[in-house]
This record gives C-alpha cells, structure tokens and sequence, in this order.
C-alpha cells in the first residue's frame, strides 16, 4: 500500500506540473497565432484524447511526461517531411524569433509561477512551526557522522558559520551542507568551540547507513500513543506514562531510551514507568527490531510563527527560488567532486520514496510539488538541445546575431539533446533501482 500511495503522489503531483508547463507553451503559441496540433499530458501510447478546434487535447499512458506538438517547430517528434514545405503563417517557424522565445520561455515561467504560488499559500497557511535554538536546553545528540567531524552528544551548536541561529533546522540548511568551508560554534562545557564541516558532508549523509543520522535535539518525553498488539500496548503502557528506567538504567532522553532498548532484540525487558507521580513497573519482550511499539511526544517548547498575506508573498518567494539556488550549488558540488552524482541525483523511484513518502499527507505532498515546479523550471532552463533551454538559447543567438540556423543543425541538435536526455533518465532510473537494493 505504501508504494501505490508513493506512486500515486509522484503521477498526480508530474501531471499537475507538466500540464501546465506544457499549457504555458500552448497559451504563449495561441497567443501569438501559432497553430497547436497537439497536447498531452503522459507520452504514448494514447489512453484518451478529444480534439477541440485545431488542437488535440489527450492523456498518454506514461504518466512521467508530456508534449505540445506546435506547427513548424523541430520538436521531439522529428517531424522532417513537415519542414520540408513552405513555411505557412500558423507555424512556429514563421514567427519572429522574440515570439518564438517567448514560446519555448512560456512552460518555465508558468512553472516558476506555480512553485511561488504553492510556498506562499503554504506559508500563509500555516505559518512557520520551529524549534527554537534557544529551547534546545539540553543540546544535541551526535550520531557517529557528526561525532567524525567533532561533534560532541551534549555541545549546543549556537551559531553557522559565525552567525546566531534562531531556528535549530539552520544546522541543515542548505548553507551548511551545499555551501564551502562552513563551521559550527558551539558550547561545550562553558567555553566555545568552532567545528569545520567538510565539503563533501552532504555527499556522506547520502549514504545509506548515515541516512536521517547526523545530529537531533537531546528530547525529553513521554508516550503520545500506541501501536494496535504490540509490545508496549500488550505490557500496559498508556499514552502520558514517562518512561524512567529501563533494565534499572535511569532514562530522562528519548535518545537514551533507543540506546538502551535496541540492542535488545527479542529479549525480555522491565521498565520503569511515572504515571501521574505513581512509579510502575512494566514487563515485556521487544520486537525483532529492537522497539516495543509506542510514538513519543517531546517535550521541548515550539515556536509558531504566523504570516500575513504580505509577509507570506516575500516568504513564499524567498522559499521557491531557493530551490533554484540550492540546485545550482549542488551541481556546483557535484562538479566539483565533493558530492557523486551517482548519490545527488534521483529519478521517479527515489523521488517518490524520498519526497513523497508511504503517507499521503496533504502539506507534505503541495511542498514537494512545490519543489518540483521549481527544479523543473530549472532543469527545462537548463542549455542543453530538446530542452527549452536549448531552444532558448539558439533562439538568443538569432536575435543577437541576426542569421538563423538551418533546420538540419536543429534536427541534429534535438537528436543530440534527445540522446542525452535519454541517457539522464536511464542513468537516474537504474541509480535508484541500485540504491534500494544495495
């Protein structure tokens, strides 16, 4: 079930982006008299389509994609006998180069308005709920990654790269881990101490044993709920008890609790339990996974920020195009080698089970199509032929230069483009299939 609802929200959230990236080509063509024969969200075979006007409207049966096919313009298609004719008023190819720009511009600009519109409407919303850097009393707990570059379980990191932290999250930020030659401070034992972080850190915390285990808040806790039949539910645990104690080894932290219990797979265990100021003792046996089944509320204090509509404009805004920021620095690592592209990239299989997730959570799921309007803007902008970027490009050289470009260089360049995009995509798939199994 968790893998229908991850492929599921992938489907719906690429159909919603490249339905209105491929309508920005449509309504920009219509605009300006171009004829559009074609629009399909999904590549073929068909599974539906109707035809209004000139224009087919049509769903394909791969979901992952889309097209308009517009008169006169060398598109994936490769529509050679069609540009061996005269050119007719309608086509693409007829128009003046700033129109046709503006054209193969149109799907980019809707999907950076899209990814703008999500972030502000989330933002005003829901406002901004944070763990404030001050409330985390008790500091961190430094898993094996973080202990490597000199973390210590206890320090409070207080400030990135020398400036004060407001938000604990800013210790992710993508200044620490895509940005170069960045420090930690933090306070340890009374006095201040300035931790390096490595360029390539990012690259490590892809790792698959390193995953969703660098650093976290020391928490405090006590049982939110429980899980149907298991362990803790059979043993008497109820929601509000405070584990204290387990094996006779006094807990405070949920870290602490993990520690102490995962290792005991399968094996009988005593806890202590306060219970309204009444101590209990409780007996069970954990799961093979080293866990009783129960879920934790922490107990540290959380901020929540509200927005108005005008706050939220500059937030939301602020929030979609550092995404076009953040993907340029990291191929700007990847380039550089601190990241291998074998782990920074992912196609629609790691996209859906690390985005997504198994749970269809409405929030989640408009900030990760968010996320993608804005990384498919930047992708489609990118210089490469049978991209718009591509087209852009050779476009640009045409106004600037005056002199258009035979239509056989462009068939060659959309083949070459074709090839690389081709390549891409089989690279991404069979990295992803690579990476669930090893």
């Amino acid at each position: 079930m968790e893998g229908l609802i991850m492929a599921g929200q992938l489907i719906l959230g690429l159909s919603i982006l490249v339905g209105l990236h491929e309508l920005g080509h449509l309504l920009a063509a219509k605009a300006f008299g171009m004829r559009v024969e074609q629009y399909f969200i999904g590549f073929p075979p068909k599974v539906f389509s109707i035809k209004r006007g000139e224009t087919e409207y049509g769903i394909g049966a791969i979901p992952l994609g889309g097209f308009v096919k517009i008169s006169g313009m060398i598109d994936e298609s490769l529509d050679t006998a069609q540009m061996k004719a005269e050119p007719q008023p309608w086509e693409f190819r007829a128009k003046p180069a700033w129109q046709r720009l503006i054209v193969m511009l149109g799907g980019i600009i809707v999907n950076v308005i899209v990814g703008i519109l999500i972030f502000v409407v989330l933002a005003y919303k829901n406002g901004n709920t944070y763990l404030a850097a001050k409330d985390v009393k008790y500091g961190i707990v430094a898993y094996d990654l973080a202990k490597s570059i000199g973390l210590q379980t206890g320090d409070k990191i207080v400030k990135v790269n020398g400036k004060p932290i407001n938000d604990f999250n800013e210790i992710r930020s993508s200044e620490v881990f895509l940005g170069e030659n960045s420090t930690y401070t933090v306070e340890r034992n009374g006095q201040f101490v300035d931790i390096d972080i490595p360029n390539n850190l990012v690259d490590k915390l892809a790792d698959k044993k390193s995953a969703g285990e660098f650093v976290e808040p020391i928490r405090p806790f006590k049982v939110a709920d429980l899980a149907p039949g298991q362990p803790a539910e059979k043993a008497g645990l109820k929601p509000g008890d405070v584990i204290t104690s387990v094996n006779g080894k006094p807990i405070r932290f949920y870290h602490e609790f993990v520690e102490s219990v995962k290792p005991l797979k399968q094996k009988p265990v005593v806890l202590g339990v306060d219970r309204g100021g009444k101590p209990l003792t409780l007996k069970l046996t954990t799961n093979e996974d080293g866990t009783i089944g129960f879920f934790a509320e922490f107990l540290l204090p959380v901020t929540k920020q509200d927005y108005t509509f005008g706050e939220a404009l500059g937030v939301g805004t602020e929030k979609a195009f550092g995404v076009v920021y953040d993907n340029i620095k990291g191929f700007g690592k990847i380039f550089r080698g601190d990241v291998s592209a074998s782990k920074a990239l992912s196609g629609p299989i790691g996209i859906a089970q690390n985005l997504f997730g198994g749970v269809w959570v409405w929030d989640r799921f408009w900030t990760v199509t968010g996320l993608l309007s804005m990384a498919l803007a930047f992708m489609n902008a990118l210089p490469i032929p049978a991209l718009d970027g591509g087209h852009a490009t050779i476009l640009g050289y045409e106004i600037i230069s005056g002199r258009k470009p035979s239509d056989r260089f462009l068939e060659g360049a959309q083949r070459v483009g074709m090839v690389i995009l081709l390549g891409l995509m089989a690279f991404a798939i069979f990295n992803d299939v690579f990476k669930a199994f090893f």
